[in-house]
């Protein structure tokens, strides 16, 4: 089910699996990677991602595509660089789209999202029963990325 991973690299940044999460029906969960960001330059850590294979009611509101850039590292375009490097793996999986989300509010994150190749679906509100909702995150923008095959 899952791939080898040593290929998500480019000059800048290269993706280091630390784990892999099974499917969980129960939860919702689909199957997941996870990913130390690190710099290719001196192999520094400079944040994580992830990726969620497939798709369900669940990653219409938590996407299939995770990531976090610690803040001495952030303004570079690594996430963006990641997200790309993402695709890569989902393209392996044949996904035909990634889905990405964000809080409104995060300019951050909606500026990767672009510099990434998303397209903005929309505003959208998050239904009561997910998680999202109960940590207070009433409506997100959700954006898509439709994968080349």
């Amino acid at each position: 089910m899952f791939f080898n991973t040593t290929d998500l690299k480019n000059q800048e940044i290269y993706l280091h699996l630390y784990k892999t999460a099974d499917e969980n029906i129960e939860k919702g969960y689909v199957p997941a990677y996870y990913f130390k960001i690190m710099r290719s330059i001196d192999d520094v850590e400079i944040g994580q991602c992830d990726l969620r294979i497939g798709y369900n009611d669940n990653t219409k509101y938590g996407e299939n595509i995770g990531y976090e850039i610690y803040a001495a590292f952030k303004g570079n375009h690594y996430a963006g660089e990641a997200c790309k490097l993402l695709f890569l793996l989902a393209n392996k999986h044949k996904m035909e789209n990634i889905i990405i989300t964000c809080s409104p509010e995060n300019i951050a994150s909606r500026k990767t999202c672009e510099y990434c190749g998303a397209e903005l679906v929309g505003i959208i509100d998050v239904p009561e029963w997910h998680e999202l909702y109960k940590s207070g995150q009433k409506k997100i923008c959700q954006y898509i990325v439709r994968l080349d095959k």
